[in-house]
């Protein structure tokens, strides 16, 4: 005959657990008449089968149909019934766990239209109350079926939907920058922590404090950034960083920072012409001199014809004025250069390259 549970309790429960199965082993044998006893900032949840059925909260509880309606329907027993039945018993955690650890990894896509390269990567890291709110839901998304369930075993799992809201969020709120990311964060810590809740509460959970720092630009190489952007802006920081290192300066051409850089005339001529470079590289050094050579003629053309244009090096010779998609490209990869340089304002980049942008999509 099975050994009847007449008295099931969980009084040790450790730091960072959310739900345990009485028994470990699974499937105890219960009757009406035994009794489960649920300590404060605790339920009891049976299942049976796979299926989540009653709840039970803080109390002592003597089982019966009343306090079990649903399990009580589904094996059949009459009401003064005291055939065993068999289930498992998960006793949820309803505790919030203080500062619990989360961080930008992989790092937030921020968007930033005209700016740059078009994204910046937010990182940060910081630390959330969270518990579990809902303890039947809880139970049939992640405890069923496991002996001991901790906040570590779903810790991917909670970092993920908390990037993708954040990330929502950033994206809804129409932040182009990391100051303008930052403030949001601050509303994040307050007014808006009821819409990270409302995903979390799919689950069961609920985030009760959330506090981050500041999001910072991560620096990472144009190999790693791939990652992240569209292919064409992915092809042009190739084209960028090529050029970079063509003309001997490949600490900065490592990493975003350094990517696009603009180069000076004579450097670029002095690479173009170096015989130990791969011919893609001595194309691309070519193409960089023809970028800038084309970004000071129209600059000067902009500041009313004042200064001089400058001298078309020998290795290359480019029109004043471009005027094929080719060259109109080239032109607004060399601004986009500048602009992350620091030779060039944003206000002066915007203008610029709103024109030519214009200009390129006219020639379809």
């Amino acid at each position: 005959m099975p050994r009847i549970i007449d008295v099931v309790d969980h009084t040790i429960v450790s730091e960072d657990e959310l739900t345990y199965r009485a028994p470990q082993e699974g499937g105890g044998d219960f009757r009406m008449g035994s009794q489960v006893i649920v300590n404060e900032s605790q339920a009891a949840v049976f299942v049976r089968s796979g299926e989540v059925l009653d709840a039970l909260g803080p109390g002592r509880h003597t089982l019966s149909t009343a306090n079990l309606p649903i399990l009580s329907g589904l094996i059949g027993l009459a009401t003064s019934g005291r055939t065993p039945f068999t289930a498992d018993l998960y006793f949820v955690n309803l505790k919030d766990m203080p500062q619990a650890p989360w961080g930008t990894n992989p790092p937030i896509v921020m968007e930033t239209p005209d700016r740059g390269v078009g994204v910046v990567l937010l990182i940060t890291h910081g630390v959330i109350d969270i518990g579990v709110d809902d303890p039947v839901r809880f139970v049939k998304q992640y405890a069923v079926g496991r002996p001991v369930l901790r906040l570590r075993d779903i810790k991917d799992r909670i970092q993920s939907m908390l990037l993708g809201e954040i990330s929502e969020l950033i994206l809804k709120s129409g932040a182009q920058s990391v100051p303008d990311a930052n403030r949001l964060l601050g509303d994040l810590e307050g007014a808006m922590l009821a819409k990270l809740n409302d995903k979390f509460q799919a689950i069961g959970m609920r985030i009760k404090a959330f506090e981050s720092n500041p999001f910072t630009a991560k620096d990472v190489t144009v190999e790693e950034l791939r990652n992240y952007v569209n292919l064409d802006t992915y092809e042009r920081l190739q084209r960028l960083n090529i050029a970079q290192t063509a003309a001997g300066n490949p600490g900065a051409a490592g990493t975003l920072a350094g990517a696009g850089i603009g180069l000076g005339v004579g450097q670029s001529l002095g690479a173009a012409m170096n015989p130990d470079m791969t011919e893609m590289q001595r194309q691309m050094a070519q193409q960089q001199m023809m970028m800038q050579q084309m970004m000071m003629n129209m600059m000067n053309k902009q500041a009313g014809g004042d200064a001089a244009p400058a001298p078309v090096p020998q290795a290359a010779s480019a029109p004043a004025n471009p005027q094929t998609k080719e060259e109109i490209q080239a032109l607004l990869d060399a601004l986009d250069a500048r602009l992350v340089s620091g030779e060039l304002s944003e206000a002066a980049y915007t203008k610029l390259s709103e024109k030519w942008q214009k200009r390129l999509e006219e020639l379809g």
